[in-house]
């Protein structure tokens, strides 16, 4: 039996009793909450005509690629109606949902969907060099959650985080070369021998969606949860979760290569969504052609996105940007008077400046585990108390 509790958005009590329906609808309805949407290549199962096609992108890193890419579609009468796009490790991965410019609908047309595949594929191979790699794919539609599942994912198999295995998505550098920031989060991946279980500890900065970004990357790396425990402490907005896990082969992990890309890929998962930067809202009337727009400023006065989330409400653009110069350092005030005169202090906000990156995490396979233990556990194991009750 799984017991969590739960509060809204401010840390107070549910009360919401639409939103409680909506969880036990989904918890009754979706065992499989976690298993990879299938995307495959439109035709056959097309989706409805009042929905969006979906577009799926890998590929290298660089300032003004979310640019070069909102142009090739504005150029080909596609208009982004949704997308979410997360950077790490050099690596870039979006996915995208398009409909067709003039009919609003989503793109069935084989040969217009090939082309838009074939340039974006191009754009995302950057400048050809044989270290490049790009990907690209279109299918049906997905929702908020399906598309951040696909991310995880998307990521894990192009080598971030160690999952490719991708030189430059092990070295921990960012896209400049310079050693990555790292979100804060402290993992450790040791042998429970008594019950034939590997122990997963991971601590870090309290944040939305966290408990659902280590799933994911337990879930792509074969791993079953057998017993766990997450802690979110209010006052510190300190994270704590303790996992006894096995691969789906029944086995515990079993080299320390196999620890050490645990933790590589799970302090990878933390700190795709934990976005430094400047945090940048645009908010207006939407229109086709605007994405392609505020990208364009922002890379005309070398800005990077470091992440995007960018969604349509009732015909209105609600896009949030996490935003960096180009060698990955703060954003000064005279860049963004520039950006702000461009777009309209009506169209642009500033929310917040990124708070930095903690401590550097002290990655941790099975060697030195006992040595930060003390900070990591929380009075004993926890979970250990679990297996003795309900194994």
């Amino acid at each position: 039996m799984d017991v969590f509790n739960v509060t809204d958005q401010h840390g107070s009590k549910l009360q919401n009793r639409e939103v409680i329906d909506h969880i036990q609808k989904q918890c009754l309805e979706s065992e499989d909450y976690l298993k990879l949407p299938a995307i495959g290549p439109t035709g056959g199962g097309a989706p409805p005509e009042d929905e969006s096609t979906s577009i799926e992108l890998t590929g290298t890193d660089r300032p003004g690629l979310l640019s070069e890419v909102c142009a090739v579609l504005a150029s080909l009468s596609c208009n982004i109606v949704k997308a979410e796009v997360w950077t790490h490790s050099r690596r870039a991965a979006a996915v995208i949902q398009i409909t067709d410019e003039a009919s609003g609908l989503a793109i069935h047309d084989a040969a217009r969907l090939s082309k838009v595949q074939e340039l974006l594929c191009n754009v995302m191979q950057g400048d050809g060099a044989s270290s490049s790699r790009g990907s690209t794919r279109t299918g049906v539609p997905l929702g908020t959650a399906r598309a951040e599942r696909r991310l995880h994912k998307l990521m894990l198999d192009d080598g971030s985080g160690g999952g490719g295995g991708s030189e430059e998505a092990v070295s921990g550098e960012d896209r400049c070369g310079k050693a990555r920031p790292k979100a804060g989060a402290k993992v450790v991946v040791m042998d429970c021998a008594e019950r034939r279980y590997t122990v997963v500890i991971l601590r870090c900065r309290d944040r939305p969606k966290l408990l659902f970004d280590t799933l994911c990357a337990l879930t792509d790396l074969q791993y079953v949860v057998f017993h766990g425990t997450v802690d979110a402490e209010r006052r510190s907005r300190e994270a704590y979760q303790e996992y006894y896990v096995r691969h789906v082969d029944g086995h515990p992990a079993r080299s320390d290569a196999e620890r050490s890309r645990l933790v590589r890929c799970l302090e990878a998962a933390v700190e795709r969504r934990a976005s430094g930067g400047l945090e940048l809202e645009v908010r207006t009337e939407d229109r086709v052609g605007l994405l392609s727009e505020v990208t364009r400023v922002f890379r005309e006065n070398s800005l990077s996105i470091i992440r995007a989330a960018i969604a349509t409400r009732d015909g209105r653009a609600e896009d949030t940007f996490y935003v960096s110069d180009a060698y990955g350092n703060p954003v000064d005030g005279r860049t963004m008077d520039a950006v702000g005169e461009q777009l309209g202090d009506a169209v642009l906000r500033v929310k917040r400046r990124g708070s930095g990156s903690d401590a550097p995490a002290k990655s941790v396979a099975e060697g030195g585990a006992v040595s930060v233990l003390g900070s990591l556990l929380k009075g004993s194991f926890q979970g250990l108390r679990l297996i003795r009750s309900y194994s």
